[in-house]
């Protein structure tokens, strides 16, 4: 191996690892919530938990999508010598961030009961999804900025500390989790303060990074300028998309599973929904950290090291497919045990064949989310945005449907792996098609 392949891989590792550390940080403010609510309040606690957690991910989306969006077109005007206009592009991330913080303020004060409804809370757990989905609206900007900062202060040269306040966040989310649900007995409200309160100390560590004065990231005094706004939308929707997804899919699922199996299929889904986000967290992660160093080589217009950085995040997230799957499928009835305090033997079964059916889809999940990563970075967001659009509401919807209509619950399973499936055929046509446009490093203003 020479040196310039060898210098490539140590800081692609540098940021993947820090970066998947960062993303299992996030999936944990809602796997710890689901492991204390368990404990404390059984299967009718796993199912109103499962049923708020797609307005999570919509918080979510919105976050990383202006984090990403805008951290990534911060990166490539950076590396093309237009440094002046990265901090107007910071500026007006956090513009736009504050509308949708109103937003879902707005919301939460006057519709958080109507949500709780049309999401499918039915009268046994209509009162725990209502107070879980009412604080998670009212807690957005902090969901949202400490989204736009993390990404943020990692493409400003600080992957560090990017990880450090994503983790931080997580380890007092299970601290305040055991405190507010046990010795303070708050229940499904103590489960959501837990949450909401983590980010705010995301934000606080983050915010070292201006402290410190080591990159060149500030607010400065401008105007809302919509050349800028717009790459929020164009670059970071394929983020949005990766979890809105997984909302739509969490919504979907929740539907049919209540259809076939009532609320103790709704509890299966939540164990296998909240191992979904942990592993998604793997593959979430290989992308975010390979996008700033993708992003940089094009603004470079480095050809080799795109393909170099590519290559390297499909290897990680293939290898971690097969581990990842093998775990789940040996492990299955452990990981169902650990939120099964009831010990429901339904539950149990149900969710089993749940993790070794769902998670098939690691095998195409993983591989579709860095090439669609790859087209954003590279100035290519039209096949991003399709493809993740594909994948997470046109393909998945009709699939769960027509599979639960033939085979019942263990076709809501098989839907998500064949979606997969036929997305990464798409992806790979989409590759194949670029091929020879792949690398046109014109950058627009």
């Amino acid at each position: 191996m020479d040196m310039n392949k060898s210098v490539l891989i140590k800081e692609y590792l540098k940021y993947t690892s820090l970066s998947i550390l960062g993303m299992l940080g996030f999936s944990c403010y809602i796997l710890v919530d689901t492991f204390f609510v368990s404990l404390a309040l059984g299967t009718s606690g796993l199912t109103a938990l499962n049923i708020a957690v797609p307005v999570y991910g919509v918080i979510h989306g919105i976050g990383l999508m202006l984090g990403m969006g805008g951290a990534t077109r911060f990166t490539i005007m950076k590396n093309s010598g237009e440094t002046e206009n990265c901090n107007k592009i910071f500026t007006n991330t956090f513009y736009i961030a504050v509308v949708f913080s109103a937003i879902f303020i707005l919301t939460g004060i006057f519709l958080h009961s109507e949500i709780s409804v049309l999401l499918g809370a039915d009268e046994t757990v209509f009162e725990m999804t209502d107070i879980y989905i009412m604080v998670l609206l009212l807690f957005a900007p902090a969901f949202i900025f400490n989204d736009i900062l993390i990404c943020f202060v990692r493409n400003d040269g600080s992957p560090q500390l990017s990880t450090v306040s994503s983790l931080s966040g997580s380890v007092s989310n299970i601290i305040l989790d055991y405190i507010l649900i046990f010795p303070l007995k708050l229940g499904m409200l103590g489960a959501v303060l837990a949450t909401a309160l983590a980010p705010v100390i995301g934000i606080s560590l983050s915010s070292i990074h201006f402290l410190r004065k080591k990159g060149g990231l500030r607010l400065v005094k401008t105007k809302p300028e919509f050349k800028h706004i717009k790459y929020n939308f164009i670059l970071g929707f394929p983020s949005f998309m990766d979890q809105i997804s997984i909302s739509i899919v969490i919504f979907a699922f929740n539907f049919l599973m209540l259809r076939h199996g009532g609320n103790t299929a709704v509890a299966a889904y939540s164990i296998i929904a909240n191992v979904a986000i942990v592993i998604n967290a793997f593959f979430n992660g290989t992308a975010q950290g390979t996008q700033p160093l993708l992003s940089r080589s094009y603004g470079q217009g480095n050809k080799e090291n795109i393909k170099f950085y590519f290559f390297l995040a499909l290897i990680t997230v293939f290898v971690s497919a097969v581990i990842l799957y093998l775990l789940i499928y040996f492990l299955a009835a452990n990981i169902s045990d650990i939120f099964n305090s009831e010990n429901n033997l339904l539950l149990k079964e149900l969710s089993v064949e749940g993790l070794r059916l769902y998670f098939i889809s690691v095998f195409f999940s993983g591989l579709n989310i860095i090439i669609t990563i790859f087209f954003t970075s590279t100035g290519k967001p039209l096949f991003s945005q399709i493809l993740s659009v594909s994948r997470g509401l046109i393909i998945i919807v009709p699939m769960a449907f027509v599979f639960a209509q033939f085979m019942q619950i263990k076709g809501i399973w098989l839907s998500f792996p064949v979606t997969e499936a036929v997305t990464l055929v798409a992806s790979i046509a989409a590759l194949l098609i670029m091929k020879k446009r792949m690398f046109d490093f014109k950058l627009k203003n």
